[in-house]
């Protein structure tokens, strides 16, 4: 039985072991997240509830059919952020770490598969850079649980429950996860811009891309005096698309809420909200209002928002910045009749340019017939609704109009399914139908095709 079991697994692709692995992260999480002692005593808790909320976590997404705080025992919430943990940085961090642990040797094939789930290139290094990943995103985290549990100490009644809110809040944020334990996100903090400035700060560093904080962190403590630092072309193009898209989700929806929304809003209260909402539309999923109150143009700009997502290497979803930017360069170089794409004294490989124009059409082909499937099941529910959650869901983000608890069993299954994909990314997706690569050695005769 062993030995079969080997022999299917050596069959398997590293993006059809990485998928396994993650449906067997859904499963055993389902199975933690129902354990009795796990929920309080009066919650409502069904096998839909826990698979749901299961791949909501081990996605990052934090949909969810269920009020966390309402469900969860202490114990519960502890064992949530151990899932969104491992779905935060990836199966492969936190089995590399395991695998050091027990003394266990780290071969070619575990690389490989560590490099199939970060989305790398190359082989070289892939240990280390899994292990700073992880020492990083805990560091971060335990900053962000301390500064957010003394300050809520002004918030709750004891110490114990503003450190846990801290924690979780910490956890939730630098994972991108979106769940909470307050019940209504970040609403209670509303007008408190230091937490939303924490919490923009922690989502902002797990949404960035794991190898822009490991260059920040060698450039800042950089200690050659002869080489120069230069950072990757990654990293230049993750970043600056990131922040493009933050101040330009800020700007549009200040400009389409403020005969709206904001209407009778302050000037710093209008900017926050634009701020926080656009920041949080890269995967976070936490919220400092019903975004439902929001004209349907502001939510299709925060649904393309969400489509885009967070940078590759990252724990957010989406098609992922450095996609989106490469679909843009790829159009601009096209109208000035370039053969090839230059940016940063760099040129971009045709095999990137083919998968950036593959994740965008894959991933746009998977929403459309989602939004599709979804307007046939669920009936009651209006298409704008069912667009923002279609976008919420493959972005991991986790945004929602309310609906998310209305929806037909089926329907849930869409959204799960959108989740999985969004997470283990389209490209991941791809080559786990695709199988093997088979490299043919003849070709054809080429012939020119009319197009548009």
């Amino acid at each position: 039985m062993k030995k079969n079991l080997v022999l299917l697994i050596n069959k398997l692709t590293p993006f059809q072991v990485i998928v396994s692995y993650y449906l067997v992260a859904v499963t055993v999480s389902t199975i933690l997240l129902s354990l009795p002692g796990a929920h309080q005593p009066d919650s409502q808790w069904t096998l839909m509830d826990a698979i749901f909320t299961a791949v909501s976590a081990v996605s990052v997404t934090g949909l969810t059919t269920i009020n966390v705080s309402e469900t969860f025992s202490t114990e519960g919430i502890f064992i949530l952020m151990f899932v969104l943990q491992f779905g935060g940085v990836g199966v492969m961090t936190l089995g590399t770490f395991f695998w050091m642990i027990v003394g266990k040797k780290i071969g070619l094939k575990e690389r490989r598969l560590m490099m199939a789930d970060q989305n790398q290139t190359n082989l070289a290094g892939m240990v280390n850079l899994l292990k700073q990943i992880l020492i990083l995103i805990i560091l971060i985290e335990l900053v962000g649980a301390i500064i957010l549990g003394f300050y809520f100490l002004d918030y709750f009644p004891d110490w114990k429950q503003a450190f846990l809110q801290g924690l979780f809040a910490s956890v939730s944020a630098t994972t991108n996860a979106g769940f909470d334990i307050t019940g209504t996100s970040l609403i209670p903090f509303a007008n408190d811009y230091f937490v939303q400035f924490v919490n923009i700060i922690l989502l902002t560093l797990g949404a960035i891309g794991f190898p822009v904080l490991i260059e920040v962190k060698d450039f800042l403590f950089h200690k050659s005096t002869t080489a120069k630092f230069r950072f990757s072309l990654y990293s230049k193009l993750t970043t600056i698309t990131f922040f493009v898209l933050l101040v330009l989700g800020t700007i549009l929806i200040l400009l389409l809420e403020q005969n709206a929304f904001f209407k009778e809003k302050s000037w710093h209260e209008s900017f926050f909200y634009a701020l926080f909402q656009s920041a949080t539309t890269k995967s976070s999923g936490l919220a400092t209002m019903d975004v439902s109150e929001f004209t349907t143009p502001t939510l299709l700009v925060m649904s393309a928002l969400m489509f885009i997502g967070a940078s590759p290497s990252s724990v957010g979803g989406g098609i992922r910045t450095t996609t989106f930017a490469l679909n843009l360069l790829f159009l601009y170089s096209f109208a000035k009749g370039r053969k090839s794409i230059k940016v940063f004294r760099r040129e971009i490989h045709e095999e990137d340019l083919y998968k950036s124009l593959a994740v965008t059409m894959m991933a746009g082909l998977i929403c459309f017939m989602s939004v599709v499937a979804l307007s046939i099941s669920e009936k009651g529910i209006g298409l704008m609704p069912i667009i923002f959650e279609v976008a919420s869901a493959f972005g991991t983000t986790g945004l929602s109009m309310g609906i998310t608890g209305d929806l037909s069993t089926f329907g849930k299954f869409v959204i799960m399914f959108l989740m999985f994909v969004g997470r283990v990314g389209i490209l991941a997706f791809l080559f786990m139908l695709g199988g093997r690569n088979n490299n043919v050695n003849y070709h054809y005769p080429k012939e020119r095709v009319i197009i548009g």
